[in-house]
């Protein structure tokens, strides 16, 4: 019996974009269940109701939330292209800049992106991203030669940031001050496990400049 996979998501969401780059990875088939996010659905506030939040996966029947839990699950669930290092502390490595990612870089970032630029903002932001430019050491990826939970885990710094940047007309994450980060984000972008997961880019421009007041 085949395993029945489905998505609750939000087509644009950097989030349940980790969790569809995971699935890709696996090659696993799944339904994708696009969310009204100003109407949530009455499952995905059942399957999520501490955070009432998307994405939510949920596999034969069972919902498990949040991105980087759900990418976990997805490595756990299903054998194929490992997503986590097998080595204990490479795990923990990983784990780590995930978890650094979600906590400092993208917060920065956003501050960045709200304050239009404001020099001390992009400053702190660029702070944060100087940690991941040196994490990379001159690897193709984050996961060296292969995609892993910190590739996933960036996928906002990747491609919504530049379109947020294009539409702000500002620079935070700049090829000069960060080289491998840039090329990282070339890497990863036009890898076609990504490339399938994606909006276009002028959608995600004009989203941004009407949300920020530029359209």
């Amino acid at each position: 019996m085949a395993d029945e996979v489905k998505l609750h998501g939000f087509r644009g969401s950097p989030f349940g974009c980790r969790v569809e780059i995971a699935l890709n990875l696996k090659g696993i088939e799944y339904e994708f269940i696009q969310e009204d996010l100003n109407d949530k659905s009455a499952d995905l506030i059942k399957y999520n109701p501490v955070h009432k939040k998307i994405p939510v996966l949920v596999h034969n029947g069972k919902p498990i939330s949040e991105s980087l839990v759900i990418v976990e699950y997805i490595d756990d669930a299903w054998k194929g292209v490992p997503i986590l290092p097998r080595d204990a502390h490479e795990k923990a490595r990983a784990r780590f800049w995930a978890k650094f990612i979600d906590d400092k870089c993208i917060p920065a970032v956003f501050k960045a992106l709200g304050s239009h630029g404001q020099e001390q903002a992009v400053a702190e932001a660029q702070e944060q991203l100087q940690f991941l430019e040196n994490e990379l050491k001159g690897n193709k990826y984050f996961g060296g030669d292969n995609i892993n939970l910190v590739d996933i885990s960036a996928t906002y710094l990747a491609y919504w940031l530049g379109a947020a940047e294009e539409a702000l007309e500002i620079k935070v994450l700049t090829k000069d001050k960060f080289p491998k980060l840039t090329e990282w984000c070339e890497n990863f972008v036009n890898c076609q496990t990504v490339k399938d997961t994606l909006l276009p880019r002028e959608i995600l421009v004009a989203f941004y400049k009407k949300r920020f007041g530029k359209a």
